[in-house]
């Protein structure tokens, strides 16, 4: 448990999470990860976490180290749950497990477009690194990512 938020727990993301990921997803991006992604993210080892209020899965996460960075690959809070705090909290419990495997620094791309996620990265002291043309798909052909990084 977390002592600011007693009623959330994380553990580690299974196989059988990913029924429920798929109903929280498609509700918060415009070009969702598919079950593949999160499957293929476990096979591959990927630190990969769920934020739980009760049992219901409302927030997770996936990480994936090399050497001695962490590249966070997804960080997400089902829409009612926006906006109390709860990203923080998993981003915050991901830096964790990052500094656990002795990551050095953690980087991660957002999209421009979402404001809300880079506020909050730079509150938790990301900075902006460079812009990647054109990696995100879009309804409007694609859009670029802001590369933010942290040192650990």
């Amino acid at each position: 448990m977390n002592a600011l938020h007693p009623a959330y727990q994380f553990r580690p993301m299974i196989e059988s999470d990913i029924d429920a990921i798929m109903q929280i997803e498609p509700y918060i991006y415009s070009h969702p990860w598919s079950r593949g992604n999160f499957s293929d993210s476990l096979v591959s080892g990927y630190s990969a976490w769920v934020l739980l209020d009760g049992a219901q899965i409302i927030g997770y996460s996936l990480m994936m180290m090399v050497l001695d960075e962490a590249h966070l690959l997804n960080l997400s809070i089902a829409k009612a749950y926006q906006k109390q705090g709860l990203g923080r909290l998993l981003l915050e419990h991901m830096i964790a497990i990052a500094k656990r495997q002795n990551a050095a620094n953690m980087f991660l791309e957002v999209r421009p477009s979402n404001i809300s996620a880079i506020a909050l990265y730079e509150n938790m002291g990301f900075n902006e690194m460079a812009i990647r043309r054109g990696y995100y798909p879009a309804h409007n052909g694609r859009e670029d990512a802001v590369l933010m990084g942290l040192a650990l």
